[in-house]
C-alpha cells in the first residue's frame, strides 16, 4: 500500500520527467535522477531551462536534503536512488538519422536501475515506445543486470506521458493518466500511485501492451491529421483559395476535426508515428497511410521554403544574397524546446538559394540551437535590418504585435505559415 513514506525515484529530469517529480514531490519523497550534472546544479539552485516549472514552484518541493519524508531531492549520483521502491523510467525515445527508434537512452536508463533494483520493487516506464518495449526490451535488461526474476521479485508498469510543453493549462495533474501494470495487483498498486497526484484521474489498461499501444496512436492520429490539412494546403495553394477561410467554413459543422496546417516536429507527432510503423513492419505490415502522413508532414518545410523563393521571384527580388528574416525556431509556439524543430528544413532549403538569413525567436533555448543545428538566434540584431523575405514560423506570442514595416524593404515579401499576423502585412500564407 501506499504511504506518506513511500520513495519514489524519477529517472531522466526533462519535459516529462522534472513536471512529474515536482507533482508527486508534493506528497511523497522524490529522488530526481539525471546523468546531466549540469541539469542537477540548475534544478538545485531553484531554475528550469526548459520553463515548465517556475522557480517558485520549483523551490516549494526542493530540499536538499536525501532523507526528509518529501519533497524532491535532484541528483546525479545512483546510489542516491538506491532506497526508492518506485522507479518511474521518463527518458527521451527519439529516431535515428533513419528514423528508425533509438531505444538507447531507455537501454542506458533500464542498465542505471537495474542495478539499484531490489525485492519488491516497481519500474514504471512513462517513455513514449511501440508495443511490446517494456516486456520485451526493458524488463530483461531489469532482470540481467539484478540478478532478479520478473514478476516474482520486481515487478513492471507503462503509464504514457502526456506532457504538452508550454501548455500552462493542460499540466501533469490536469490531464488524465493511463496506466498498467504487470500483475493485477501491481497495476491496482500503479493505478492508486498515480490517481494520488492525478486530480484529472486515472484510466487503468488492461495490459502494458495496450498502454503502449494507446500512447503511441494518440501522436499517430494527430500526425495523419494534420498531414491531410497540409496537403489541402497544397492543393488550395495551386487553386488559389485561402486555406483557413476554407477550414473556418468547414469547421461550421459540428463533427469537422479542426486541425491546422504546419510544420510537424517535436518529440511526439513528428517521431511516434516511426516507433508504430517499425512494429508493424517487424510483424509483416507495411503501413500505408502512416507513412504517408509522415512523408508529407516531413516535406512542409522545403514546401515552405520554395513557396517564399516563388513569392520573392514574383515580385523579380534579385534573389542570390537576399536578405530574409525567418521569425521562430522552436518546434511550437511559447517553448523554449528546439529538439526536433522543422524549422531547421526551411532555413537549409533556402541557403541552397544563396541567400542571408537571421533567425530572431526569443523563446529559443540560443545554446541547445547552436549546439545541435549551428543556428544563431540572432535576438534583437533584427530590428537593425531590412529585409527582402520576412517568414513567420512560429506562433509566439511576440511576434503578433511585432512592427514589420519597419523590417521590410520595398516589395518585400510577408509569408505567415501560422495565421497569426494581419491580412493587411501578409502576402502570403500556408
Amino acid at each position: 500500500m501506499l504511504d506518506s513514506y513511500t520513495r519514489i525515484a524519477v529517472i531522466g529530469l526533462g519535459y516529462v520527467g522534472l513536471p512529474l517529480a515536482v507533482e508527486f514531490a508534493k506528497k511523497y519523497k522524490v529522488i530526481g535522477f539525471d546523468i546531466d550534472e549540469k541539469r542537477i546544479s540548475e534544478l538545485n539552485s531553484g531554475f528550469d531551462h526548459t520553463l515548465e516549472i517556475d522557480s517558485g514552484y520549483l523551490n516549494d518541493v526542493l530540499t536538499h536534503d536525501c532523507s526528509t519524508p518529501k519533497g524532491l531531492y535532484c541528483t546525479h549520483e545512483i546510489d542516491k536512488i538506491a532506497s526508492c521502491t518506485i522507479y518511474i523510467v521518463t527518458v527521451p525515445t527519439p529516431v535515428d538519422k533513419n528514423n528508425s527508434p533509438d531505444l538507447r537512452p531507455l537501454i542506458k536508463a533500464s542498465t542505471t536501475v537495474g542495478k539499484v533494483l531490489k525485492r519488491g520493487d516497481i519500474v514504471i516506464y512513462e517513455s513514449t515506445v511501440y508495443p511490446g518495449v517494456t516486456e520485451d526490451e526493458c524488463v530483461p535488461i531489469l532482470a540481467a543486470i539484478s540478478g532478479l526474476e520478473y514478476n516474482v521479485d520486481f515487478f513492471a508498469g507503462y503509464s504514457p506521458e502526456r506532457i504538452n510543453p508550454g501548455d500552462k493549462k493542460h499540466t501533469v495533474a490536469n490531464i488524465l493518466k493511463i496506466t498498467s501494470g504487470s500483475t493485477p495487483e501491481v497495476a491496482e498498486r500503479i493505478d492508486e500511485l498515480y490517481k494520488s497526484v492525478i486530480t484529472a484521474g486515472t484510466h487503468k489498461a488492461s495490459s502494458i501492451k495496450v498502454a503502449e499501444a494507446a500512447k503511441i496512436i494518440e501522436n499517430a492520429q494527430r500526425d495523419i491529421n494534420i498531414a491531410f490539412v497540409n496537403e489541402l494546403a497544397m492543393i488550395f495553394n495551386r487553386l488559389g483559395i485561402n486555406t483557413s477561410d476554407v477550414l473556418s467554413a468547414a469547421s461550421t459543422k459540428w463533427n469537422f476535426l479542426d486541425f491546422k496546417p504546419g510544420l510537424v516536429g517535436g518529440h511526439c507527432i513528428g517521431v511516434d508515428p516511426y516507433y508504430l510503423a517499425q512494429k508493424a513492419q517487424e510483424v509483416g505490415y507495411h503501413p500505408e497511410i502512416i507513412l504517408a502522413g509522415r512523408r508529407v508532414n516531413d516535406g512542409m518545410g522545403a514546401y515552405v521554403a520554395e513557396q517564399l523563393i516563388k513569392q520573392m521571384v514574383q515580385k523579380k527580388i534579385q534573389i542570390t544574397d537576399a536578405k530574409i528574416l525567418v521569425l521562430g525556431f522552436t518546434f511550437k509556439e511559447n517553448c523554449p524546446d528546439v529538439r526536433n524543430t522543422k524549422v531547421i528544413d526551411i532555413i537549409n532549403r533556402l541557403k541552397e538559394y544563396n541567400v542571408q538569413i537571421t533567425v530572431h525567436d526569443p523563446w529559443a533555448n540560443v545554446i541547445h540551437a547552436k549546439h545541435q543545428y549551428g543556428i544563431i538566434c540572432e535576438n534583437g540584431e533584427s530590428k537593425t535590418k531590412r529585409y527582402d523575405g520576412i517568414l513567420l514560423a512560429v506562433a509566439h506570442h511576440e511576434f503578433k504585435n511585432i512592427e514589420l514595416k519597419s523590417l521590410c524593404n520595398e516589395n518585400a515579401v510577408v509569408y505567415d505559415i501560422k495565421s497569426l499576423l494581419p491580412d493587411e502585412l501578409v502576402n502570403h500564407r500556408l
